[in-house]
């Protein structure tokens, strides 16, 4: 489907980083875009060749070698953004980037905004609304479960469901429309039953979608997790352990970790940001305040807490009801038992089952504490569906979906006229339609969406 935006010009970007490299790539899109490159190549005859093909040759100005490059040739109507494509291969020198870049603007190339690539292909039709939002979440994936969760969006698994929901909908919708134009003869077109199991249908998938946005957005983002416990309990022992590097201060002396220190780890796919924070206790002075604030500042910004203390000395009873304290129902949390290597077997033993039961110091227990850490996140029922939300806009438009339909509901049990209900349908219809931009979408909006992306895509 096209959408009637105008977007005349060729547009050109450098598409790699900025910064000197082996090599560099600068892309051109729009109606010049071969004529442009032609002018200033000198090899083939860019105009002439065949699409998708790749070409050797030099960029020179006024008669003065640039580079040596590769240029290649995407035309029309099959190519990323639809319109006449060129991507020019060149080393990646400063010096060179620059030069061709200004002379594309001199012969009337401009620069192009951030995400206007992939603007120019959702505009032109070459994949929906989402699926071109997913192309900034492949790009900034992170971990191997926040490049899953994008690439099945980006492949069009989100947009499969919407369009099923839409018409399903779109349906039933035209039959009560239907029914207004013969409100005289009082009949009904549309099965009031079947819409409202219909309306239940798509209700549960919608909400199934809202739920995993919280899941969605920690994979997308990473995992926050923060490590709790008494001062000397052993965190930044476990801290280094699970980063396998030293960025921790270690020490015997109690309260050493005055501050926030952060660093990310992935495990089974998942991404993890620890956070290890100053133990909880009484300060000393202000300083040490300073850092115990942070650390609750931190526990309320976790998904994970993991909960830390000395299985050799603390009283477990103890443990329960300060971990018990700090526990909500946003956070996660796993208690741990540290230094199980003091402790008998038989002392191990009665530590509660639903405990991880480690030894820091040694490493023994890091590995099944890290499968608990995955498990929490790769048995959560949300994870088990093929589609998992991590976009904003997506979740504020399916909350107005699930508030439409819900009115429908209420409009079938009322014995509502046609009228009120196809309005409540189309209402629904609507804000489906936002999802993948299959509705006339605001230019203010589109640029709110693209302007997040890097320039060159």
């Amino acid at each position: 489907m096209k959408h009637t935006h105008i977007h005349d010009g060729t547009i050109v970007a450098l598409a790699t980083p900025e910064g000197e490299s082996a090599i560099a790539m600068i892309r051109l899109s729009g109606t010049k875009a071969i004529d442009i490159i032609h002018s200033i190549f000198e090899g083939k005859d860019l105009r002439k060749v065949k699409s998708q093909t790749i070409h050797f040759g030099k960029i020179i100005s006024n008669g003065n070698l640039i580079d040596e490059v590769l240029v290649s040739v995407f035309k029309n109507p099959h190519t990323y953004t639809g319109e006449d494509l060129v991507e020019i291969s060149c080393h990646g020198s400063r010096y060179i980037i620059q030069s061709i870049l200004q002379l594309c603007m001199q012969q009337g190339a401009v620069a192009a905004k951030p995400g206007e690539f992939t603007m120019r292909a959702f505009l032109n039709g070459k994949m929906d609304l989402s699926q071109a939002e997913a192309v900034a979440d492949v790009i900034h994936s992170q971990s191997e479960a926040s490049h899953k969760t994008a690439m099945h969006q980006l492949r069009g698994g989100f947009s499969s469901e919407i369009n099923q929901f839409r018409e399903q909908l779109i349906h039933f919708a035209a039959l009560i429309e239907l029914e207004l134009d013969f409100a005289e003869e009082d009949v009904e077109f549309a099965n009031r039953p079947a819409l409202e199991k219909l309306i239940d249908e798509i209700r549960i998938k919608v909400n199934s979608l809202i739920d995993s946005f919280k899941t969605g957005n920690v994979l997308k983002n990473g995992v926050p997790v923060v490590i709790v416990g008494k001062p000397n309990a052993g965190k930044s022992t476990l801290f280094n352990q699970l980063l396998k590097e030293d960025r921790a201060i270690v020490s015997d002396i109690a309260g050493t970790t005055r501050d926030v220190i952060e660093e990310v780890i992935h495990i089974q796919g998942i991404q993890f940001r620890f956070i290890d924070t100053a133990g909880i206790r009484e300060a000393k002075d202000t300083i040490e305040q300073i850092g115990i604030d942070k650390t609750y500042q931190k526990i309320a910004q976790s998904v994970l807490m993991l909960y830390l203390f000395d299985a050799s000395t603390d009283n477990i009873q103890e443990v329960l009801e300060s971990s018990q304290q700090l526990k909500n129902e946003q956070i996660k949390m796993l208690v741990i038992a540290n230094h199980c290597d003091k402790l008998s077997t038989e002392a191990i033993n009665q530590l509660p089952l639903n405990m991880v039961h480690l030894s820091a110091k040694n490493g023994e227990g890091i590995t099944e504490l890290k499968k608990q850490l995955a498990a929490l996140f790769i048995d959560n029922s949300s994870m088990q569906q093929s589609t998992i939300i991590t976009n904003a806009r997506h979740v504020d438009a399916l909350q107005r979906v699930d508030a439409s339909l819900r009115d429908v509901q209420t409009g079938l049990l009322e014995n509502k006229t046609g009228d009120l209900l196809s309005v409540d349908i189309r209402m629904a219809l609507f804000a489906l339609g936002e999802i993948t931009g299959a509705i006339e979408i605001d230019k203010d909006i589109l640029g709110t969406i693209f302007g997040k992306f890097c320039i060159g895509k």
